[in-house]
């Protein structure tokens, strides 16, 4: 009985990474993601990221680490809202990164409002004892 208790154990622990991993644990963290784009919150959207994380933004430069990340997101917010993120799938790379598909939809802001439809890759990676966005690569579906 106590190998197997000991045993338990060892697969919980195992299980550990891959419940953080998970697209349910995944889908709350987009959640917040979205809540502070939605309100405008680039410092908060940045604190998402890891220090060193890259943005691969739709026909534009390369965004490196959070000072940059905070600055593109914030100039987003005033022209798009009601950003919602969908994970579709997420899968563990290690214990410590995770690969998330999803779509996403926002509306412009301005006198005609568009709906913009897409879909986006990015990688995880735990740091700091938190998830954190390390890869960040979108387009639209138009």
């Amino acid at each position: 009985m106590p190998r197997f208790a000991a045993l338990a154990g060892v697969l919980a622990l195992a299980a550990a990474p891959a419940f953080a991993q998970s697209k349910a644990a995944i889908q709350k963290l987009d959640d917040a993601w979205s809540a502070a784009f939605n309100k405008g919150e680039g410092a908060t959207v940045a604190a998402m990221y890891t220090p060193d994380a890259t943005l691969l933004p739709p026909g534009a430069h390369m965004v490196q680490g959070r000072k940059a990340i905070a600055a593109f997101w914030s100039s987003a917010a005033p022209q798009l809202g009601d950003m919602t993120l969908k994970s579709v799938d997420a899968r563990p790379l290690s214990p410590t990164a995770a690969r998330e598909i999803g779509l996403f939809t926002a509306t412009t802001k301005g006198a005609n409002p568009q709906r913009i439809d897409g879909k986006y890759v990015v990688v995880w990676r735990k740091s700091g004892g938190r998830w954190r966005l390390f890869t960040d690569i979108w387009n639209a579906n138009k």
